[in-house]
């Protein structure tokens, strides 16, 4: 079954899910990749979730150009989130690039921004979250991400599509 007959499958099962423990919803792709999500709520058109992990075993340990690009592609191809995406770091000895919101979504509540972090230890990671500071508070603190099921799908066919 492809990774999105999956995706879909899980979306009606879970229709009417609601609840602050993320329920993960874990899709296997092509080539042996890994797709988590920790769903927090799904009814028949939206849903959250606080966080996307890809594991990559081919990437576990990959050269650094492999990670760049990675992010680069993903940078490309994922422009219809709230913000668009782009490299913020790329820390070779780390072995990770970190891709933040370009720019961060600023009003009076507060700032909130899109955070990847790619890593080649680890099993080549990917972790999508999105985070909000607010003014006069030191810190961010992680929120959901909300979606339609169709960005959803979108995103998780984007995440496979682009690994290098």
């Amino acid at each position: 079954m492809s990774v999105l007959n999956q995706l879909n499958h899980e979306l009606t099962q879970l229709t009417g899910y609601h609840s602050a423990q993320p329920r993960t919803v874990t899709l296997a792709a092509k080539g042996k990749i890994e797709v988590m999500i920790d769903f927090t709520s799904v009814d028949t058109m939206s849903c959250s979730f606080q966080e996307i992990r890809v594991n990559v075993p081919s990437l576990a340990q990959a050269a650094f150009d492999k990670l760049k690009e990675w992010g680069q592609k993903l940078c490309q191809k994922v422009t219809y989130l709230l913000e668009n995406i782009g490299p913020l770091e790329y820390d070779e000895d780390a072995g990770q690039v970190l891709i933040r919101s370009t720019p961060p979504d600023q009003n009076q509540a507060g700032t909130q921004f899109y955070e990847i972090i790619l890593s080649s230890h680890s099993n080549g990671q990917f972790s999508l979250k999105r985070f909000m500071s607010q003014p006069g508070q030191s810190g961010r603190t992680q929120v959901d991400l909300q979606v339609t099921h169709q960005v959803l799908r979108k995103l998780v066919e984007d995440l496979v599509d682009t690994v290098p």
